[in-house]
This record gives structure tokens, sequence and C-alpha cells, in this order.
């Protein structure tokens, strides 16, 4: 776009000169090829359309880099091809339709553009259907506008497409709701692989345009309402004298059209007097996709088909619906002057029109008259830009109260002249002329995003172009943008003496701004930067001092200062011979390398899960050099002459750390005389301490890979530090900590990186010491106390980083693959850890467990050290112990067990239907051995989680009267009935524990809570056990009543009983369900009914065990059902009843088993008539283990015949069927 310099000096020269190249021909002719076009522009600049007779070029917008690595917008060539689908038809219009998204989370971003097409046929696609048999003239789109005040009447979205002899105008909220519609069939159908489509109907009205000869282009102006005046006197000319008024004006549509006879046309349509037609619109894809648009645009639009396709069939042409007859109410009549086009302002006030006379006329449309004629414009485009007035300009203005103002200006671009320029309306001056190129095309579509309403457009940022302007020789799209001040035609505006002001202090400061472009400039080398600041400098100094500006001598002074400390330390980075101090191995403590053979094996475990590689961008890279204008961009000279360093991004301060320190690190740079020259520069020690901290932390991997070279290394760079003006106070209070040293500490205490941390605390500490040490003997007096201070601070800090470094490697240990609970593993810091509470740690350990998936049962016998600790493969364990080692306190048994029982029932209640995390959390519950933390936990984990869905659940038996169905328990309870049954059981072990817990509170004294001594200080909130140890006692039996109904239900739930469970018990009972368990409720009394007891006493309980071997037998166990047979009485009924159970089983092994065997059937053939007739007529499929061995079947046949009496009726059946069963085992 063109920047606000231009528009100053269009200002400051008043008419700006216009340049008249008419004997240039230029490139020219090569470029005429853009005024046969047809192209249209999206106005959210992101689709371009140049389309010409029957072939179109479609080109998306698309981020590049340019050569200078800036990165811009570019309009790329995504598909060309032809449109054109009948014979002989051409592309006469188009436009470029975004459609706003509908998710929630827009923010004002089309979700996708729709390119509607007009051909010469009359067909307009987006694909669409022929609407008209004449050829299609102009398509225009108008869409939702959001009023500036009050009195303006809201417009609704429409697309109108003209045609010769008629107007078609489709309403935009029935086009937006059929082209999403029709998008989504076509992206289901190209997945399901059918090409068919059912596009939905589209509401359009199509009008006869009359009494006017010819019409090239119109503008539909939107709905009016005429006020009472106007309203009576075109009463009065249209009915006469006697002509009635309606009591209220009607609601009209108004189309203005332009061409000849007359020269512009006014038309008005009444709303309802003309019904909307309704069609079947083929969206391009109801004639199965065959189109080359979206054939070949597949990937564009995201709509798919085979590319070889083709229609075998011409489709049949559609029925064209007449059109509804509109009258011209008045016009502007010219017999020779012919109309070319139309464009209407934003404000749908004005309209500019084109003729063939080379004239610009200016329409005031309310009261249809011309208002305005430029000449001198043959061929002439015409856009519209509306510009509201900034915040800032409200403050000083005296209509500060009122609406915010908008300008409208009228941008004409002459192609003959070359020339584009800027008018104000209404009567306003040119504000701006631009020199273009002759053969440019004015693009100003005059909509913005359709599908946006006055509700969905609140809080939206509509990012849209007003005008742009397509150069053909260079490919440029330039958009046009004015200031808002441009309008004011008031001499006295304050902003116009603004301007000029500003204009000043830009000469002022063009020196400033150029030194400061090239110092950003990427590709200019050090060297060249420092010969220039040098000659800058040089070149000042030997002005006259008051001619200088003294804050561009600071900045060139400075910025020189900057780039011979960047080249400095770049060369001591190359030095060859890097210097090795002697003194170095002096200070370098043997207790230093003591802690590392200690720790050693605890790093290497560490180092193996953090080793894994890792996804990283180039650019993001610490070994990626740093170039000068980043290493400019962070520093800053102060008044004093000192270097500060700018805090930035994280990147951008791990990056000039990297470049300063980590080649000191590696050993790669002199230590020493890295650290002269920074001190030189004059940087304080406390930022390049922070930087040198940073740096040793990030680079954590590549640490861990030589230890002991990086961490003398990092000794010897901490003591140049300390050593260094500034860094440790010499007369610091005995009785205080080193701010120096504590600064050290607090970076390490907020540290994710617990390896480093540690080593980075290891070699303070070693530091700190020897530092101390001589800061004592300077002093004649001992300092006993400053020194145990400052080391105590120390001895706690590395204790914690230990605790640290094995607690976060066993966060690092990956979860089996298919665990439940996988999930990316925590990252420990000591000050993550405080902050945590006294349970923090144990809350760490219990997520981890959960991740692994690791059965209760098993994290006891780890805890108990049953597990070998010299099995391989077993390594996540060995951790486990070492943790629970290293905190003793914080990971108590019972302290973990109780955090693993939490963690599983919060991780149930996010999934209900995990059933088993809740089962776990009740066997952690289990381990736990203070009943006094059982009880507590047990109550927090029935009043936060269970109770809720406990009462859903009987309150849902009670309604149905029955074990609910899946569909009552989800919609319910939040679950399925399976999920229930076993939620239900959890409940009754739940309720039991509590019980128990209850019941052993009194005997047993409640567990005192401890953490480690070097965890004191921790601060947050209470762990588990704590609030649990805070819970109020609860009533026995109303515990009792509670586990009594869940009983029931779960027994309901697992046989699929029918029963109210809630009606079996009195109304004391039910009133005391749900309460809370502390409180003491009224229970029933515990008699039990006297219509229960006399109901029990009828029932026979012979009846009862004859009825359980049967059923015995009916499951296969017999041996079970034989022990229940001794405690029969009526042996009699019993037989009978066995004896056709065994019918049912030997016809299943004779005429239902699948291997029949010939022996079989040659004893059937054999058997007596009646005891054959008799196996036939048994139903073997009531058995529910149909397939036993002969063998049991001979022994069930022998008890018969002993229980059955001789005289019995059915004896001689027991004894046929005994021979039968004999003969088959012999066979066998």
């Amino acid at each position: 776009s063109w920047d606000t310099s231009d528009w100053e000096s269009a200002w400051d020269n008043g008419d700006n000169k216009e340049e008249e190249a008419a004997g240039e021909e230029t490139t020219g002719q090569n470029a005429l090829w853009l005024q046969d076009c047809v192209v249209s522009l999206s106005p959210c600049s992101d689709l371009l359309v140049v389309a010409r007779e029957q072939k179109a070029v479609f080109l998306s917008a698309k981020w590049c880099t340019d050569n200078s690595g800036r990165e811009e917008m570019t309009l790329a060539v995504s598909w060309t091809g032809t449109l054109s689908t009948e014979e002989g038809e051409c592309v006469s219009s188009s436009v470029c339709i975004p459609l706003a998204s509908q998710k929630r989370s827009s923010t004002g971003r089309p979700d996708w553009t729709c390119v509607v097409v007009g051909f010469t046929s009359g067909y307009v696609r987006f694909y669409t259907e022929l609407l008209h048999e004449d050829p299609v003239l102009r398509l225009k789109c108008r869409t939702y506008e959001i009023p500036r005040h009050p009195g303006v009447t809201e417009q609704h979205e429409e697309l109108s497409i003209l045609y010769p002899a008629a107007l078609v105008t489709i309403d935009g909220f029935s086009l937006f709701q059929s082209l999403r519609a029709c998008r989504n069939q076509v992206a289901r159908a190209a997945a399901a692989g059918s090409d068919v489509i059912q596009p939905p109907p589209l509401a359009y009205k199509k009008w006869g345009l009359q009494d006017m000869d010819t019409i090239v282009d119109h503008s539909s102006v939107g709905i009016m309402t005429l006020c009472v005046f106007d309203q009576m006197k075109n009463a009065s000319i249209l009915g006469g004298f006697n002509a009635s008024v309606k009591g209220s004006p009607p609601a009209m549509s108004q189309y203005v059209t332009v061409g000849g006879g007359p020269y512009t046309g006014f038309y008005y349509a009444v709303e309802g007097s003309s019904q909307p037609l309704l069609s079947h619109v083929a969206l391009a894809v109801a004639s199965k996709l065959t189109s080359a648009l979206f054939s070949a645009a597949s990937g564009w639009l995201g709509w798919n088909k085979n590319k070889n396709e083709e229609e075998a069939v011409q489709k049949q042409k559609p029925k064209v619906e007449a059109a509804t007859p509109l009258g011209i109410r008045f016009g502007l009549p010219d017999s020779r002057r012919h109309g070319e086009s139309i464009s209407l302002s934003p404000c749908n006030t004005l309209a500019g029109v084109t003729d063939d006379f080379g004239r610009v006329t200016l329409l005031d449309l309310a009261r249809g008259i011309a208002i305005r004629m430029w000449k001198g414009y043959r061929d002439a485009q015409l856009g519209w830009l509306q510009v509201p007035e900034e915040q800032s300009d409200r403050g000083f203005s005296p209509s500060a109260s009122l609406p915010r103002r908008h300008a409208l200006f009228l941008v004409i671009y002459a192609p003959r002249r070359g020339i584009l320029e800027v008018w104000a309306m209404q009567q306003g001056p040119r504000v701006g002329a631009f020199t273009v190129g002759k053969h440019c095309r004015l693009l100003f579509a005059g909509y913005h995003l359709m599908g946006v309403n006055s509700v969905t457009s609140q809080g939206w940022q509509l990012h849209t172009q007003q005008v742009c302007l397509l150069d053909p020789i260079t490919g440029a799209l330039r958009t046009v943008n004015i200031p808002f001040h441009l309008a004011l035609s008031d001499k006295k505006s304050e902003r116009a003496k603004d301007m000029h002001l500003l204009k000043r202090l830009t000469n002022i400061l063009k020196n400033r701004e150029a030194m400061e472009s090239l110092l950003s400039n990427k590709n200019a080398p050090v060297s060249c930067l420092s010969n220039i600041m040098c000659t800058l400098y040089e070149a000042l100094k030997q002005q006259d001092p008051e001619e200088v500006d003294p804050a561009l001598f600071q900045l060139c002074s400075s910025q020189l200062k900057l780039l011979q400390l960047y080249t400095d330390v770049q060369q001591l980075q190359s030095t060859s011979d890097t210097e090795v101090y002697s003194e170095n191995v002096g200070t370098y403590s043997f207790s230093l390398s003591d802690e590392l053979s200690r720790v050693g094996p605890t790093l290497q475990r560490y180092a193996q899960f953090t080793s894994r590689p890792s996804v990283s961008f180039a650019q993001d890279s610490p070994d990626s050099p740093l170039p000068a204008q980043a290493f400019l961009s962070q520093m800053e000279c102060t008044e004093d002459g000192q270097l500060k360093v700018i805090r930035g991004t994280e990147t951008e301060w791990n990056q000039l750390g990297n470049f300063l320190f980590w080649g000191c690190l590696c050993g790669n740079n002199p230590i020493q005389n890295v650290c002269d020259t920074l001190q030189k520069a004059g940087i304080s020690p406390q930022q390049l301490l922070s930087l040198l901290m940073t740096v040793w932390l990030q680079r954590e991997k590549e640490v861990l890979q030589k230890t002991e070279e990086t961490v003398r290394n990092l000794h010897t760079l901490l003591i140049a530090l300390s050593n260094m003006k500034g860094a440790v106070e010499e007369s610091w209070d005995p009785q205080s900590v080193s701010p120096w040293w504590q600064q050290v500490r607090s970076t390490c205490i907020q540290s994710h990186n617990a390896a480093a941390a540690l080593l980075a605390a290891f070699v303070a500490h070693c530091a700190a010491k020897a530092s101390i040490s001589s800061h004592a003997d300077s002093k004649l007096q001992s300092e006993w106390e400053a020194v145990s201070l400052e080391l105590e601070q120390w001895v706690v800090c590395v204790k914690q980083l230990e605790d640290v470094l094995v607690l976060q490697t066993l966060m690092l240990v990956p979860p089996p693959q298919g665990a439940g609970g996988s999930a990316a593993a925590a990252q420990c810091s000591i000050k993550t850890l405080l902050e945590g509470g006294t349970g923090g740690i144990a809350d760490s350990v219990s997520k981890w467990v959960f991740r692994h998936n690791l059965p209760p049962e098993r994290l006891k016998e780890i805890i108990q050290r049953r597990e070998d600790n010299n099995a391989e493969g077993k390594l996540e364990q060995k951790l486990l112990v070492a943790v629970c080692q290293q905190f003793p306190h914080s990971l108590s048994p019972d302290l973990l067990f109780a955090h693993c029982c939490w963690e599983y029932v919060v991780q149930w209640n996010k999934d209900p239907e995990e059933g088993r995390c809740l089962c776990w959390a009740v066997e952690h519950l289990k381990l736990v051995s203070s009943p006094h933390i059982q009880l507590g936990i047990s109550t927090m984990m029935w009043s936060t989680f269970i109770v809720k869905r406990f009462s859903a659940a009987a309150y849902l038996m009670e309604k149905v009267g029955k074990a609910p169905k899946d569909r009552l328990c989800r919609r319910d309870v939040g679950m399925g009935d399976k999920a229930v049954t076993c939620f239900l059981g959890c409940c009754v072990q739940l309720l039991q524990i509590l019980m128990e817990a209850d019941s052993a509170v009194e005997e047993v004294a409640a567990p005192e809570l401890s953490v480690e001594e070097a965890w004191f200080g921790a601060e947050g909130p209470a762990s588990i056990a704590e609030l649990a140890l805070e819970q109020k006692g609860v009533h026995y039996p109303l515990v009792q009543h509670h586990c009594l109904l869940a009983s029931l239900l779960h027994a309901a739930m697992t046989f699929s009983l029918r029963v109210k469970p809630l009606s079996l018990f009195d109304s004391k009972g039910k009133n005391a369900f749900f309460r809370d368990l502390a409180t003491i409720q009224l229970m029933p009394s515990g008699d039990m009914d006297p219509g229960l007891i006399s109901l029990r006493q009828e029932i026979n309980p012979d009846i009862l065990r004859r009825h359980l071997v049967c059923e015995l037998y009916n499951q296969g166990l017999d041996l079970r059902a034989e022990e229940v047979m001794l405690e029969v009485e009526d042996k009699d009924v019993l037989g009978s009843q066995l004896l056709v159970l065994t019918g049912q089983r030997l016809c299943y092994s004779l005429l239902h088993s699948q291997s029949q065997t010939q022996a079989a059937m040659e004893l059937l053939a054999r058997l007596p008539p009646t005891l054959c007739t008799w196996l036939k007529a048994m139903d073997p499929s009531e058995l529910r283990c149909p397939l036993v061995p002969l063998s049991q079947i001979s022994r069930l046949v022998s008890r018969l015949i002993e229980i059955l009496p001789e005289n019995h009726a059915q004896y001689s059946l027991a004894l046929h069927l005994l021979e039968a069963v004999d003969v088959l085992t012999t066979e066998d």
C-alpha cells in the first residue's frame, strides 16, 4: 500500500502534478490483455480470479520468504483450466464471496470463499442453475454492514444478477445456507465415493426491467422507506389529486440501472409484491461434478472428484421461470449518452456512473439527481473508500461525545492517463493523485463476508480491503488507504498543522532512521557496520557541537561500543590455543570430585531418560550463531557508560548466553580473557551470572555428556565472576545471606533441570566456601556466624536438589505401552514441591503410579522391599524404592497409599466407565494401616465423589422397579449398567471399610505426620492424610444402614432382580438415606415385619433344597448336587424331577449331539417303544450344561434307582434308562 508520506506530499503540493504520458507506449501493448479479462478479488484479498472467454486462473494468497529473509504475502496460481461447459459460452462476469465461519472461536476470518461465475449462455455457476436464457451482464453482491447510528435501516444480504432485460436477486441468507449445505454434501459424497448430490432449494426473485432501451450495469441499493412528504408527493404524481395515501410508508427495494434510453433508471419494488421463486439449484455438484473447476481444483476448494471422469450425457436444460414485470419509476434522460458502469458507495446513498463521453457522474440516490460531474475520464474505473475517524482524534474534537465520524472518498482510475485520483465527497477537493501504469485494473468489491449478522459480528475484526489496484506489468497488488484527516476542509484543522510539523521532524530524524535501519539489516556484515559507525562517529565529532543532535551522537557512540564488544567476543571464540590456568586446579576442590562420584549413578540414570531424541527447529537451536543485529537489540548503553542487557524472549536470552559462555564451558574459549572483556565493557556481574546459569541449565544434555570437564570450567567461570567488582559485597552483614550466592540458589531452586541444577549447586557451594574463607581471612576478626549461615543454606539446597534429582528420574521413566494413564511426565523443582505443600511429593508419586498402571498389591510388595533389587528389567521398581528411601517421612506407606487412593478416585470421577480405577482406589484404601486415615479418606470419598451417584442409582431403581437398562443408567447415573454394577460393589466395600475403621479408631492413637528436615519450608495445600485426620467421626448405625442399601442395590444389579429397594424400608429408614454420615438420624427400630415373618413360615424349605439340587445338576455341578441331596426329605418327588433331567441329558447325547455314532443309532432302534417315544419328547434346550460325560449320566441314573421305591410308577422307566446308559458306556 502507499505510504503516508505519499499523502503528505499530496497535501503539501496542493493539486499534485498530473503527468500525461501521452507519447509513452512503454510495455503497454503486452499488458492490454488484462483490460479484456474478467477480474474479481475477494474482499479478504486471499483469492483472485482472472477469466477470459472459456478459461480462468485462480490465484490464492500464500506466505513466501524473499531473498532478504522477509516474509510477504503473494498471490500464487492455485488452479488453471476451462470453466465453460455449454458449447460456445464464455465467462462474462465473476465475483468472489467469502463466507463467514460459524465457529464460536472465529474472529472475523472467512471459513471459505465461493466463486460465482456468470456466462454468456445465461448460466450462473457456483455452480448453479439456469435462471434466465440471455447472457449474464453483471454479478454484484451486498453483505451485512454494521449501522453507524440507529436511524440507518439494516440491509439484508443479497446476490444480484443482471441480464439484458431481467434482474435476478437471491436472498443472502438462503444462498449462504445452501452453499454451506452443498459443500458439506460434496465432502460427504467424496468420502463415500459417490457423486450424487441433492442440492437444497434456493429462494430468488426475478424482475423484468421495463421502459429502458439497454441496460449494461446495475446496483441493488437495498430496502428504503420514504418519509411521509415523499410518499404524499409520489401518490399525487402517480394517482392524481384524489389519490389515497396509506397510513405507513411501504418498504421498497431500490434498483439503479445504467445504459441507454434513459441513461440512468430508478426502479422501486415494493416488498411483498412478488412471491419468491423456489428452485432446486444445481450447485455444480448435482450434475455429477462435471465441470473442470471442481474436478481439477479439488485441492483448492476441498471438493474431490476423479479427474478423468467426464459427463457422458448432455444435461437437460432446466425450466426457466417467468419474470415479474417492474416498471421504471423515473430516470435521467440523455438520448446521446450511454452509461457504462455504476459503483455504489458503502453507505448506499451515493453512486458513481461512467459513460461513453468520458464523464464520471455522482448520483444522489435518495433524491434521484446528479450532483457532480467530472470530465476527461474515458474508460474510467471507480471505487469507494469509507474511512472511520481515528480514536486518538476524538479527544481533541469538539464533537467528542457524538458518534464516530466517517469520511467518504471516491477513487477514480483513468487508464488513458495512467493516474489514480482520490476525491473527497460530496463536493470536496481532490486529496491525492498517483501516477500508476496505464494497464492496471481497479478492483472494488463493495461487500464483505457473507453470513455475518448483527449478533455474530460483535467482537469481530473484519479483515477486508476496500479498494485495490492490480498492475499486470509488475504483478503487484496495491491497497489504497486514505487518512481520515484529508476529508477535513477546515484550514485551521489541528491535524493539518500536525502533519506539517511531523514532516519537519521526519527530515530531522532521517539520519537516525537510516542508521537504525542499517543496524537492523540482517545481511550487513559486522565489519561493514563497524566501518560505517566509525566514519559517522568521526564525522559527527568534526561538526559544530551545537548543530549535532546529542541523541544521535550518543546512539552512534553506544552502537560502536557494542559492535566492538561483539567483535572481541567473536575473536576470543576463534582463538585456537586455549590457555589453561594453573590456579584453577588449586581452587577446584577435591570434595567436588567426591560429590560427583557419589551422585554419579543417579546422574547416569537421569541422563539415560533425558537423552531421548526430540523435535526442535533449526532457528531455535542453541548452537545457531548469534547475528550482530540480535546482539545489538539485547544491549543498551546507560548514561554512565555501562552496558545493560535487555531481557527479551527466552529464546533470545538463551542465544545471548550461549554466545558469551558456552564456548568457555566447553573449554574452547579462554575463560579469564572472556570475563575481562565483559568486565571492561561494563556489564554488571549479576546479569552475567544470570546468563551463565541460564546456559548451564538449558544445555543440560550436553553437560551430562562431559560432566567433569564442564563442571571444572563452570567452577572457574563462577570464581572469575565472583571476583569482579560489584559481585560479592565486601562488607555484608555477617548475620545475613550474600545476595550474590542467593541469586545462584534462587535459579537452582526454580529450575526443572534437576541434574544441571544439582551440579551448579555443588560448584557454587564449593566456590562459596573458598570465597567466604578468603573473605574472612582478609579481615582481622573471625566471622563464624556469617560462614555458618551462608553454608547452611547451601547444605539444605544441595540436599533438596539431590532429592529432586532422584524423584525426577523416577518421573521420567516412561509408562509401559498400553497403560491406561499414559500422560506427560510431571516436571519437578524445589519450588514446585515446596508450593505443593506437605503432600506434594506423595502426590507426584501417586500420579506416577497411576500412569504406570501399577496394581495396589504390587506397590505394597515394592514398598515393603520384597522386590529382588538385583532382578533385571525392573528399573522402575528400584527407582521407586530409592525415592521412598530418599523421602522416608513424606512417602511413608500410609501416606503413599492414601494419595494413590485419592488419585485413582479422582481419575475415576473423570471417566466413571473406568470402574477399575474405583476398584483400585478401594484396594489402596484397604492397604492404609491407620484407621484414623482410613476413616477420614473414606468419609471424604463418600461425600465428594460417591453419594451423589449412589443416590441417583437408588432413586432410578426405585422408579423403574427393577435393575435399570444401560440407557437409563447413562442418563441418570452417568455410566453404563455394567459400570453401575461395579460401582455399587465398590460402595459396599467402601462402607465396610468405613465401619471397620470407625470401630478400630478408639483402640489406636492417631498417627503423627512429619516431613524430612530439608523440606520443613513447604507452603501450600495440606496433604490428603492431614485432611483425613481433620474429618469428623461417623454415626455407625447410619453407615450400617447405607451398607445394607448398597448390598441390596448391588445384588439387584448383579442378578437382574425386580425390586423397589427404598420401598423395603419404613419412613424413618428412607429419610435417613444420603444424609451426612457424621449426623445422628432417626433409624428404623430393627423389629421385623410380622407379615414378612408369617410369609416366611409358609415357605417349605424342602422345596428350595429340591430346586437347588435340580439347578446344580442343570449346571453340570453333579458333585455339589449330591451333597445337597442328602438334606432333601421328600426323595420321591426329587426322583421324578431328576428322572426328567436324566432323560434330557440322554436325549441330547443320542439325538442332538454332533457326534452321533452308529452304535448309538442301533441302540435307539433296540430301545422299547415307550422309552424311545419318551426320550424324543424331552427338550434338552432347558439344560444349562447339556454336554456332560456318560459317566456322570450313569452315576445320576444309579442315584435315581437308589432313591426311587420299587413300587414307584416310573421305576421301570428308570431301569430301562440304566440299561441304555450301560450299553452306551460299553460301546464307548
